[in-house]
């Protein structure tokens, strides 16, 4: 057992990761770097066994005491201009990641969520060539019944014509079906199909792709009855229901960016009014 494994075997005692001590308690010393108790407090979940928490602690406390070492000897063996450009990122990358911070949490704050129908439409008009699709996708409505349903011809009379009767008659005995989906509007991609109607395979799959198309396929779990209402090939103009979610992000996106142009130049004039920012010539 070595060292390492026997004081966490003892600071873990009968399954409870810690026992109450001193917040400031040392428990591992890298040079002049120290490790407390305090920092580990959170690594290891209250149910979990003594073998799982001690292994999780003691690669912790290894991975920290390599990092120690490894920054140690970085310190000691670059030369000052390296450390000197690392430092420079560092600073750097704090002060984008401070700013940035809080520039995204007022601008979110300020931001106008409301998008409505007619700036989604405005928004597509003026970019459907960028919405070009790089799946097919259908519109369609599906029944599976069981082999031993009678009604088969009745049902697939309903399901392609689907006039206002139809429909009401298709839903009152929907508890016949196995599974359905008569909700034809939403678009969907083809190949999801395969998944959603496993008699559907690469031998049938074109029938798919033909508008108006009406499908009758069966195997050994019963008759799966087809309508395609609409077809959409790979590179058409994506429609403008299946690529709303995208245009509102992006949207919100410059909405935001707009925001935050704007707060960047306020905060740039107030200073210059109360003159905490001056420029010397």
């Amino acid at each position: 057992m070595t060292k390492l494994t026997f004081l966490f075997l003892f600071l873990l005692g009968s399954c409870q990761l810690f026992e109450k001590q001193p917040d400031d308690q040392v428990i591992a010393r890298v040079g002049e770097h120290f490790l407390y108790k305090n920092d580990i407090l959170d690594l290891v979940g209250p149910g979990s066994s003594q073998t799982d928490s001690s292994l999780v602690v003691n690669t912790f406390i290894d991975k920290w005491a390599t990092q120690k070492l490894l920054m140690d000897q970085a310190k000691l063996n670059l030369s000052q201009e390296k450390l000197n450009q690392y430092d420079e990122l560092v600073a750097n990358y704090k002060t984008d990641l401070y700013t940035k911070g809080y520039l995204d949490i007022i601008a979110t704050q300020q931001l106008d969520e409301e998008i409505d129908q007619n700036q989604l439409e405005s928004f597509y008009n003026q970019n459907s060539e960028n919405f070009k699709l790089n799946e097919d996708l259908i519109q369609l409505r599906y029944i599976h019944v069981g082999n031993e349903n009678r009604s088969t011809s009745t049902l697939k009379q309903q399901l392609f014509r689907f006039n206002d009767e139809d429909k009401k008659e298709l839903m009152a005995r929907e508890i016949q079906f196995k599974t359905f989906s008569l909700n034809d509007s939403v678009w969907v991609q083809a190949n999801t199909v395969k998944d959603k109607i496993p008699v559907v395979n690469d031998s049938n799959y074109s029938e798919l792709l033909k508008k108006s198309n009406t499908l009758e396929l069966q195997d050994s779990l019963g008759v799966y009855l087809i309508y395609i209402k609409d077809v959409l090939l790979r590179n058409e103009n994506a429609p403008l229901t299946y690529v709303s979610p995208t245009i509102e992000q992006i949207i919100l996106n410059r909405r935001k960016l707009e925001i935050i142009r704007n707060l960047e130049k306020e905060i740039l004039q107030d200073a210059i009014k109360t003159k905490k920012f001056e420029i010397y010539k």
